[in-house]
């Protein structure tokens, strides 16, 4: 690429490019790259205002994985689907490691969308009490989406999907995507009727109240706590095994459930002293890469019902957003813009 210009990727372009790439893979190597001190990932910067009542916000969240250097930005407005514009948007802009010159930037929503879809998948093949045949979807937009187009493809022995959302015709048009001749797709009446009985549960909401109870959780359940604040903090504490995506980023948010309970001191870190916390502290059992360079033990019996709090790296935004611009160039793709 000439050093006078930029390749910009339009949203369609990031998802032809998308094609031929197994996020799950890129994330899982993100993952494993992490656990072993091979990236760098300072706090994410977020930037909140109100716009005539309506809380708006921008994360920055920039990071160094391999021969990948960059920055996510992305931005929402949960008031937006009502101007038919989708809650969030961003842009994923790639760095030359070698000068530090920008030499991408593309439409950073749909990767951040796989992104996290791919982090689940990585989880519930991790931890999930095989065989996974019933998955529940809380929330139907289109972080909900993403999941199912990734975890139909993934999940080999799925059988049945279940979703609710607060907007019940939402959820009807989602779960009505879906052909005949794959899982059954259904809508629940409540979030608990969703819950009960599924393998895996995928929150994928923009509340900011709990409202998942332990005992909505079967034996074996995993629990993807995607949007975070989800569950309500008994679901955390008697939950068999805890695990984040960076305890880091965890312990530094003040906003979401588990730093609040860190604050409260209701949890501890990985490998915090038991000594230097509240005796009632329940330990975080340790990161999802950990798990894959087998750092630590994943799940050890059948019946023990997992919690996952994937707080979203950029780290793995960037691994998904390199594979797209390397089959992006290859592909011819793009737009170059004069510096």
């Amino acid at each position: 690429m000439a050093s006078d210009s930029i390749l910009y990727l339009s949203e369609r372009q990031v998802a032809r490019a998308l094609e031929e790439i197994d996020a799950v893979d890129a994330i899982a190597s993100a993952l494993a790259a992490h656990a072993r001190g091979e990236t760098t990932l300072p706090a994410e910067a977020h930037l909140g205002w109100d716009w005539h009542g309506e809380a708006l916000r921008s994360l920055s969240m920039p990071a160094v994985i391999g021969s990948s250097a960059g920055v996510k930005v992305i931005n929402a407005n949960p008031s937006n689907p009502a101007r038919r514009l989708p809650r969030a948007s961003g842009l994923t802009i790639l760095f030359s490691t070698e000068t530090a010159r920008p030499i991408c930037i593309m439409e950073g929503a749909r990767i951040s969308c796989v992104r996290t879809a791919a982090v689940t998948a990585v989880a519930a093949e991790q931890l999930g009490s095989h065989p996974v045949e019933r998955l529940a979807i809380i929330g139907a937009g289109a972080l909900a989406l993403c999941h199912l187009h990734l975890l139909i493809r993934r999940l080999r022995e799925l059988r049945e999907i279940r979703v609710y959302d607060v907007r019940p015709r939402r959820a009807a048009i989602l779960a009505g995507r879906w052909r005949a001749d794959g899982p059954r797709v259904g809508v629940c009446g409540s979030p608990e009727r969703a819950i009960r009985e599924a393998d895996v549960i995928v929150p994928v909401t923009t509340t900011t109240s709990g409202y998942i109870r332990h005992e909505w959780l079967k034996p074996g359940a995993l629990l993807v706590n995607v949007s975070l604040d989800d569950p309500l903090p008994e679901v955390v504490l008697r939950a068999d095994k805890v695990f984040v995506d960076d305890w880091q980023l965890v312990a530094t948010d003040e906003r979401r459930l588990l730093g609040r309970m860190l604050r409260e001191g209701m949890i501890r870190g990985p490998d915090e002293d038991a000594g230097r916390s509240p005796s009632a502290a329940r330990p975080v059992d340790g990161e999802l890469g950990q798990l894959l360079v087998g750092v630590r033990e994943g799940r050890a019996h059948a019946d023990e019902v997992i919690l996952v709090n994937p707080f979203g790296l950029a780290i793995e935004d960037l691994a998904v957003a390199q594979e797209v611009y390397e089959r992006a160039t290859r592909l011819g793709l793009g737009v170059q813009l004069e510096r």
